[in-house]
């Protein structure tokens, strides 16, 4: 039977057993033989693989000797000065200062008792996860500096996560989309380079430890003794224990703050169910101001500083004044305290939330428990009784805002509601001179069955401060349009952050500029029957009303008739828009209560 093969050509002559086999070979030789041939060779070389680069390294260091062992030494020293940095790294700005790193880490004695003991692959994992927990502790110690140069505390990885796509917000309203946008990419790129250089020098410094085990446990039971002596007999250097365990400590803080925070919550949702007046028939409430067109006004940032530093207060102080002199010549007068705000540089709602109910909401976790129950708000208050209708002007909202319903409000007027065409000035939407106009044209001024209660938000004088609207003739404000060239004529806001003596005269400024709106427009549109009560919802960010600034925020009635302020003359408030130094000061969250109370509410206790 013949056999038939894959290939049908003959043999080739002079190639014994030709065919297309001995082809493929011959040309697989050929292959073969021209990657020997030295331009493979060269090639080849150009690509290097881990071993080549190891045995170049090497051969490196033996022709650079000098140049090796300085290159290691340097590479040593940067990895321990940056595990020692992260160790010792305060969590506050002011605190950062070279003296603050001359002390003995009780945590980089452990780690290389830990490295010295262990094999080697244990001793990898071991560096690896130090390195990571010097990322975390880096990282909560960086939000410390921010939060606490913002908003005068420390962060809490219970409640405040929620606040980062907040300050992304600002950011991109104060300084522009692509700047907020590098910024929260920057961020990220920052906290992974700094968990990629801890890890790498962890590594190193374990490495430098088991290759010189000898000497590197002398000098760990060296500086361990050195640490207890210290710590027991309470040595000091700079003004500080030289015996350091601020990583351990500040570790511990947080967990603490995150179990207290935990904890917290379920208590104060049992808080809130418990109100004073919740029973109170809507016949019992607010029966001394029946009648009254009653209006909260919260000015943004306005705080204790703006009155009492030497910057912003001769301004502020010649503009609360003047403005008292120009009420009283209307025939309005004013008694003013102090209210120790929950708040302090930021988180507005806070402050609002917290005067309204008469509980305290220092924290978003807070405001979502009480805002998502039915506690009785100073606003719903008024509502309740029917003998009012309730609004709210709050230029500063953009976007869907449910609490409109626990606050109590008929009607909400946002910053798309107010007919505004002019520019924003920086995170404000509009002046406070417009929203205020606007309020009057579309709300105060019309006529009604019923008086007012107003809930008024103006923003002016949030930060940064720049470019700042400036007062124009109240009959010229039209649809805003008037407010393009003081704000192209303004200055910008990376100009004003990043300056703080800048800062707090804008800020000053932006204050005087918000009193000034709110009182002409008083003296402007107010009746005998019109109620003025205005306050700061927190102080300024510590940049500007210092780093041991109280929380203090003023706080106003304005009337003009008598019996208005005679109901809160046990108050002891000062006479005029500015408080004494030695004004009463109360918790905000007193407010509600003391309101209430003077003006007839009668307290009918519920839940709790």
């Amino acid at each position: 039977m013949p056999v038939f093969t894959r290939f049908s050509r003959s043999p080739q002559p002079g190639i014994p057993g030709g065919g297309a086999g001995t082809e493929r070979d011959e040309r697989e030789e050929a292959v073969a033989a021209e990657a020997e041939t030295p331009a493979a060779v060269a090639v080849e070389a150009e690509t290097p693989t881990p071993r080549s680069r190891l045995a170049h390294l090497r051969a490196w260091r033996t022709r650079h000797p000098r140049a090796a062992r300085a290159l290691r030494l340097t590479t040593t020293a940067l990895a321990a000065g940056l595990v020692l940095g992260a160790l010792l790294l305060p969590n506050t700005l002011p605190a950062v200062e070279p003296d603050r790193f001359a002390r003995i880490p009780a945590e980089a004695v452990i780690g290389a008792v830990v490295m010295l003991v262990l094999p080697r692959r244990p001793r990898l994992v071991a560096a690896v996860l130090y390195g990571l927990g010097l990322t975390a502790l880096t990282t909560v110690n960086l939000l410390d500096m921010g939060f606490n140069e913002y908003l005068g505390r420390g962060f809490n990885a219970a409640l405040d996560w929620d606040l980062l796509p907040d300050a992304q917000a600002y950011v991109e309203d104060t300084l522009g989309g692509g700047v907020a946008t590098a910024a929260a990419v920057g961020a990220v790129v920052l906290v992974l380079l700094v968990a990629a250089l801890m890890v790498a020098a962890t590594i190193r410094l374990s490495g430098v430890l088991s290759r010189h085990r000898a000497r590197a446990t002398k000098g760990a039971l060296l500086a361990g003794t050195v640490w207890v002596t210290c710590a027991a007999l309470g040595l000091t250097l700079f003004g500080g224990p030289i015996a350091s365990e601020r990583g351990a400590g500040a570790l511990r803080v947080h967990a603490q703050r995150t179990v207290q925070s935990l904890r917290d919550e379920a208590a104060f949702a049992w808080e809130a169910k418990a109100d004073t007046f919740g029973n109170t028939p809507p016949d019992q409430l607010l029966p001394d101001l029946r009648g009254k067109d009653v209006i909260f006004t919260f000015i943004e940032s306005y705080g204790r500083s703006a009155i009492e530093d030497p910057i912003m207060a001769p301004g502020v102080g010649r503009t609360l004044d003047t403005s008292a002199e120009a009420l009283a010549k209307a025939g309005f007068h004013a008694r003013s305290g102090w209210l120790t705000s929950a708040t302090f540089g930021g988180s507005s709602w806070l402050g609002h939330s917290t005067t309204m109910s008469g509980l305290w909401i220092d924290n978003q976790r807070r405001y979502r428990t009480v805002t998502a129950g039915d506690h009785l708000t100073l606003t719903k208050a008024f509502r309740k009784t029917g003998a009012w209708d309730t609004v709210g002007v709050m230029p500063g909202v953009q976007k869907g805002w449910p609490e409109e319903k626990w606050y109590g409000l008929d009607k909400l007027y946002d910053a798309f509601d107010l007919g505004y065409r002019g520019p924003k000035f920086s995170w404000s939407t509009m002046p406070d001179q417009y929203a205020l106009e606007a309020f009057q044209r579309r709300v105060h001024g019309k006529k009604r069955d019923k008086p007012l209660m107003s809930f008024v938000i103006l923003t002016s004088s949030h930060q940064p401060w720049a470019p700042l609207p400036k007062m124009v003739g109240w009959d010229e404000i039209g649809d805003g349009s008037v407010f393009g060239a003081i704000e192209k004529a303004g200055k910008k806001a990376s100009d004003v952050l990043t300056d703080t003596t800048r800062s707090r005269q804008e800020y000053g400024k932006s204050i005087q500029y918000s009193v000034t709106s709110l009182t002409q427009w008083l003296e402007r549109y107010g009746t005998d029957d019109t109620v003025l009560v205005f306050l700061g919802d927190h102080q300024p960010m510590a940049r500007v009303s210092g780093n041991r600034a109280s929380r203090d925020v003023p706080v106003s009635i304005v009337a003009k008739d008598p019996k208005v302020l005679d109901k809160v003359a046990d108050w002891n408030w000062t006479e005029g828009l500015k408080p004494d130094r030695d004004a009463p000061v109360w918790k905000m969250s007193a407010f509600r209560d003391r309101f209430l109370k003077a003006y007839g509410s009668t307290p009918h206790a519920s839940g709790g």
